[in-house]
Parts: C-alpha cells; sequence; structure tokens
C-alpha cells in the first residue's frame, strides 16, 4: 500500500521577514535616541570631593594664585617695660634683685632698698638697713630728666645737705657729663603706674 506524499512546506514570506527586521530597527533606533535623550537632559548631581580631594585641590589653586606682593611695616618707636619686667631684670641683670625693688606711678620711680650693712662700718655696722627714694621723671620732648626726690632711712628723710645737695638735680644730666639729659636715640622718658615708656626718636 503506497503511502501518499507529504506536501512540502511553504516557505515563509519574504515580505514578513523584511517588516520584522524593520520593526526591530526602529525599536534599536528609538532605544538609541531615548537614551540620548536622557543623557543630555539629566539631572545635575553635585560633587562631593573627599576631604583628601578637598585638600589636594585647595593646594593646586593656591599654587595658581599671585602671590600677593610683600608689605614693610616699621617697628614700633615704644619699648614698654612693665614694673615686673623692670624687677625682673634688675634681677636676672645685676646683685641687686634681693635688695632693690622698684614700683612704677604716675611720673616717679620709687624705690625700696633693704639690706645688711657691713660689720665694720661705724655705729650702724651689722644692721638692717631699710631705706625709701622717689625718683621723679620727666622733661621736656628730647630732654628727659630723671630726679631724686626724697630719701628716706629707717623712716627718716634726710635732709639735702646730708646727700650733697643730690635733691633737686638731674641725675641723668650728671650721669651723661651734663649733657642736659640727651641720650642717642631716646625722645623721652614716660612712667605710669605699673610701666616705664621709653619713645624712641625716628
Amino acid at each position: 500500500m503506497n503511502e501518499s506524499p507529504q506536501p512540502a512546506p511553504t516557505p515563509p514570506k519574504s515580505g514578513n521577514s523584511c517588516l520584522l527586521k524593520v520593526l526591530i530597527g526602529l525599536v534599536i533606533l528609538l532605544l538609541v535616541l531615548g537614551g540620548l535623550w536622557w543623557w543630555s537632559n539629566r539631572p545635575i548631581s553635585p560633587v562631593v570631593l573627599t576631604a583628601p580631594e578637598k585638600a589636594a585641590v585647595e593646594a593646586k589653586v593656591e599654587a595658581m594664585q599671585k602671590p600677593a606682593e610683600p608689605k614693610y611695616e616699621k617697628g614700633s618707636k615704644e619699648i614698654i617695660l612693665t614694673e615686673r619686667e623692670l624687677n625682673g631684670l634688675l634681677n636676672e641683670r645685676t646683685t641687686f634683685g634681693k635688695s632693690v625693688s622698684f614700683q612704677l606711678a604716675t611720673d616717679a620711680i620709687l624705690a625700696r632698698i633693704e639690706t645688711d650693712l657691713p660689720p665694720d662700718l661705724p655705729v650702724v655696722g651689722g644692721k638692717r638697713l631699710k631705706a625709701r627714694a622717689r625718683f621723679l621723671v620727666g622733661g621736656a620732648p628730647g630732654h628727659p630728666s630723671f630726679v631724686i626726690d626724697d630719701l628716706t632711712v629707717w623712716g627718716i628723710s634726710l635732709p639735702n645737705d646730708w646727700l650733697a645737695g643730690l635733691k633737686g638735680r638731674d641725675l641723668l644730666a650728671d650721669i651723661l657729663g651734663g649733657k642736659d639729659g640727651k641720650i642717642t636715640g631716646v625722645e623721652e622718658f614716660k612712667v605710669e603706674p605699673e610701666r616705664l615708656i621709653i619713645r624712641l626718636k625716628d
């Protein structure tokens, strides 16, 4: 018994195949166009640098900046010593730190002296000397003065005759050899409570 021949498969229509390719191409094109549109219209997210990145960028920016023009500033024309500093210098630079101390008042320096007298001195030998002195500081600009106003020993203000006429004399001028108190480069001495001001010339 003979079998009847099977019908041959029908080949796909070429029109359907072309249509499928066109649709796939359109989909790909739409995806690409959509991606390009999203990329060009995507939201901007701020970039937050880490601490090391920020330090590195700041260093680079600073290196690119033009250096500032150097400025020259003149020094001060005043030397100010406090009462504590003055007594500290007396102690460090001399041997009188334990026997002499100064107090600074308006236009005056008050000195206190306390020390043991040598035992071979007549009458007062071996006694404890306690004395106070007041020096007036002033003078016209450029002519500072340093005048002894009083010397009190053991509570007694000594008369000027006992001091060989030192009271009222400008000791600064005497020290400088009669130069009227002029000290090279110094314009003025000024004393205020707890501080000494030395003004220098230009």
